[in-house]
């Protein structure tokens, strides 16, 4: 026994023999290859994105067999008020317009054998002149990311907004040679309605635009269109709660004015020429309690008729002219 010198604990498996080991011959050569860009979350198999657009397409196919009219989809679902992620504009109009509009984007996917045409021509040679990344992909992708394949072959990947920080807005403004002029949205659900009120802050002088993080239209592609490229020039800043910030510029020296029709102020009596944050209430709501109780004053237009009403954007635009009228005399 002393002398054996075989060492406990290392037994060889019969059949099994030291030297070199059978290799794959090649075969797994073909899965070391590139397999190209990396498809959005939307199209990646048990991702989360994936998981949720099967089941939106999930829903919508089941709405149509109960007899719901299917809904058109602008981008993946998501709460308003979401950590926003990416979104995808599905449409040759809707995508020719934003990159038209100059609508800031990362990828243009086009459905590989899509019959071109001049729209779709016009937005691939948009999207390269602007140095977006253009990627063929199978129709079937596009049907994934989209509801009811609602795509036309062609796909627009946007970027979310970055919206500044209220703090931040309010001293870049209080910096400018013109008293501060911030305007400040409540109850304003509607895209388009954020996109014209961009317009026209930045048309008449604003230096930006307020509006809240929960229950509020935000800066999606259809506001970007909305705004004919304003939101590439004015500020949006999101605030966690509305009251609470306007307190905080009301405390920094700004005059808070609110409009809505119900106003015992008319225009033409406020002083547009000192520091002003316009709060603009949605036409049908109009301000909320605790909004309305935290401004100096409730502005209202005076109008030929009392049963004409004005939509959120034309009456803020109207507002915001007087106030450059004031300012420039």
């Amino acid at each position: 026994m002393a002398g054996n010198s075989r060492r406990h604990g290392a037994i060889r498996k019969p059949g099994t023999k030291k030297g070199a080991v059978v290799g794959s011959g090649g075969q797994r050569r073909r899965a070391l290859e590139g397999k190209g860009p990396t498809p959005p979350a939307e199209m990646r198999p048990g991702h989360p994105a994936n998981k949720r657009a099967n089941a939106a397409a999930k829903d919508a196919k089941n709405g149509a067999k109960n007899g719901r009219p299917p809904a058109r989809v602008a981008g993946k679902n998501r709460r308003r008020g979401d950590d926003d992620g990416p979104e995808t504009v599905f449409g040759r109009n809707p995508v020719v317009e934003c990159l038209r509009a100059g609508v800031p984007a990362t990828t243009l996917y086009v459905a590989l054998g899509a019959e071109t045409d001049e729209r779709m021509t016009e937005a691939v040679t948009r999207a390269a002149d602007s140095g977006i990344a253009i990627l063929e992909v199978p129709r079937v992708d596009l049907d994934r990311m989209s509801t009811n394949g609602l795509h036309q072959g062609i796909a627009l990947q946007v970027p979310p907004y970055d919206y500044a920080h209220p703090d931040d807005m309010l001293r870049s403004a209080k910096s400018e040679d013109a008293p501060a002029l911030l305007v400040a949205l409540d109850n304003i659900s509607d895209p388009r309605n954020l996109g014209a009120i961009v317009r026209s802050v930045a048309a008449f002088g604003g230096h930006g635009v307020l509006i809240p993080q929960r229950r509020s239209a935000s800066v999606t592609a259809v506001a970007w269109r909305t705004s004919a490229g304003a939101a590439a020039r004015l500020r949006v800043a999101r605030a966690t709660n509305l009251t609470r910030t306007l307190k905080s510029w009301a405390d920094a020296g700004l005059q808070v004015v609110g409009l809505d029709a119900e106003g015992d102020t008319e225009l033409d009596e406020i002083d547009g020429t000192q520091p002003m944050v316009v709060v603009v209430g949605s036409e049908g709501k109009g301000l909320s309690r605790l909004v309305r109780e935290n401004c100096d004053a409730i502005v209202s237009i005076p109008m030929a008729g009392k049963t004409e009403s004005l939509n959120a954007s034309v009456a803020a635009g109207v507002v915001l002219a007087e106030i450059a009228r004031q300012r420039r005399s």
